[in-house]
C-alpha cells in the first residue's frame, strides 16, 4: 500500500479524535449554555452544517487545485475554529460556541475528503483496502478523543471542558503539518470535451441512488442515536467517565471493522456487507429498547458502530462505479453534501426527540430507516458492481 495511504490513515486520526473528542462535550456544554433544552445540541448540528457547507466547494476545489491545497485550507480553518469555539465556551455564550464548532465542522467536511484522496494514490484493486485503511484510522482516534476529553478537564480552571480544546488545537497543528509532508498526486487533467451527465441522470441509476441512500440513512441514524446517548446517560445518572467509555467503545465499533471490511467486500460483494451493517443497526436498536443499563448503551453503540462501519464503507466503495473520471468532483461532492445533511438533521432532531419522544421512540423511529437501505440495497441482487452501471456507460470510475 503506497505510503501516501498510510500518511491519510494517520491524517484521518487525528482529523476524527478531534470529532469524537467533540461528541464527547458538545452536547454537555450545550446543556450548560442553552436556554431551552431543544438548543442543547445545536452546537453539533452547527458541526454538520459546517461539514454540508465546506463538501460541494471542497470537492471542486480539489479538483482544481489538488488535494494538499484543499486539505491545508480545511486545517487552517479548524484551528480557527478551535480558537472561536473556546471563546465561547468562556464567555458563556452559545452562539459563539456553536460558531466555533461550525468552523470545526468546515474543517472536517475538508477532511473526508481524505477517503477519495486514498482512491487516486492506489491501484483500482486496492480501493476497497484503501477506504478500509484510512477509515482504521479511527482505531487510534478511539483512544484519543475520550481519554482527551477526560484528562483535560483539569487544564483550565474556568470549564472543565475548555482544555479539551486546547487539545483539538494541538490536533489540529499535527493534522496540518502531515499534510504538508505527503507526497499527494496532484489534480488530474480533466478532458474538456467529456460529457458530464445531469444530476437526473446521474441518480436514474439503481446503483448511486443505493449508494447515497445507504450513506445518508446509515451516517444520519448512526448520529442521532449517537448525539442522543450523553444526554440520555445523564438524565439516567451515568456519570462522564461512563459516557466518555460507551463512545469510546462506540468508536471502536465504528472503525475496528476497517481492517478487515474491505476483505468482506472482495469476498462476499458490496451489497452483502452494506446489508449486514442494516443488520447491526437493527440490532443495536432492540438492545437499546430492552434498557438504560450502562450494558445497554455499551451493547447499542458498539452495534451501532458497526452497523455505520459496514453501510458507511460499503457506500463508498458503491460509490466509485457509478461515475466517470470528469463526473468525479460532481458526485463525490452531492454524495458528502446530501450524506452530511442526513447527519446534520440527525444531530439536531436528537436533543428535541430526546426531549418530546423519549429514548425508546427515538430508537423505534430509526427502524424504518433502515429498512429502507437494506430495500434499496437488496433489489441490487448480486452482480458484479461493474455490470451495474447506467445504460451506455462501459466505463469503470477511475480515480
Amino acid at each position: 500500500m503506497p505510503i501516501t495511504v498510510w500518511g491519510l490513515t494517520l491524517a484521518q486520526a487525528l482529523l476524527m479524535s478531534g470529532n469524537i473528542l467533540l461528541v464527547s462535550i458538545s452536547a454537555l456544554v450545550g446543556k450548560e449554555l442553552a436556554a431551552h433544552p431543544a438548543l442543547m445540541t445545536l452546537p453539533i448540528a452547527c458541526q454538520f452544517i459546517g461539514v454540508i457547507c465546506a463538501t460541494l466547494p471542497a470537492a471542486h476545489l480539489m479538483q482544481r487545485l489538488g488535494r494538499k491545497t484543499g486539505f491545508v485550507v480545511g486545517n487552517l480553518i479548524g484551528l480557527l475554529g478551535t480558537w472561536v469555539s473556546l471563546q465561547g465556551l468562556l464567555l458563556t455564550s452559545l452562539s459563539l460556541f456553536a460558531l466555533g464548532t461550525f468552523l470545526i465542522g468546515i474543517a472536517i467536511g475538508v477532511g473526508q475528503q481524505y477517503r477519495f484522496a486514498a482512491l487516486e494514490a492506489c491501484a483500482q484493486p486496492l480501493h476497497a483496502r484503501a477506504i478500509s485503511m484510512v477509515m482504521a484510522g479511527g482505531v487510534l482516534a478511539a483512544i484519543i478523543g475520550p481519554n482527551l476529553a477526560i484528562l483535560s478537564q483539569d487544564w483550565h480552571s474556568a470549564s472543565p471542558y475548555a482544555g479539551a480544546f486546547y487539545g483539538l488545537f494541538g490536533l489540529y497543528v499535527l493534522a496540518l503539518c502531515l499534510i504538508m509532508m505527503l507526497p499527494l498526486p496532484k489534480p488530474a487533467v480533466i478532458n474538456a470535451q467529456a460529457q458530464i451527465r445531469s444530476y437526473g441522470q446521474l441518480f436514474a441509476q439503481p446503483l448511486l441512488l443505493a449508494a447515497v441512500a445507504s450513506g445518508m440513512i446509515g451516517y444520519g441514524i448512526m448520529v442521532l442515536i449517537m448525539t442522543a446517548t450523553p444526554l440520555a446517560m445523564n438524565h439516567d445518572q451515568h456519570d462522564f467517565s461512563a459516557t466518555a467509555y460507551v463512545i469510546q467503545w462506540h468508536v471502536l465499533g465504528m472503525f475496528v471493522p476497517s481492517f478487515f471490511t474491505g476483505a468482506l467486500i472482495r469476498r462476499f460483494s458490496t451489497r452483502r456487507v452494506i446489508l449486514w451493517g442494516c443488520g447491526a443497526l437493527l440490532a443495536s436498536v432492540l438492545v437499546n429498547l430492552t434498557g438504560q443499563g450502562f450494558w445497554n448503551y455499551w451493547w447499542g453503540l458498539l452495534l451501532l458502530g458497526v452497523g455505520w462501519n459496514f453501510t458507511f464503507i460499503g457506500a463508498t466503495h458503491l460509490l466509485t462505479f457509478s461515475y466517470q473520471p470528469a463526473e468525479k468532483a460532481k458526485v463525490q461532492g452531492i454524495n458528502e453534501f446530501m450524506v452530511f445533511s442526513a447527519a446534520a438533521v440527525g444531530s439536531l432532531f436528537a436533543g428535541q426527540g430526546l426531549v418530546l419522544l423519549g429514548w425508546a421512540w427515538l430508537n423505534l423511529f430509526a427502524i424504518p430507516w433502515i429498512l429502507l437501505v437494506a430495500w434499496l440495497i437488496w433489489r441490487l441482487k448480486e452482480q458484479p458492481e461493474e455490470q451495474r452501471l447506467a445504460p451506455g456507460t462501459k466505463h469503470q470510475a477511475k480515480e
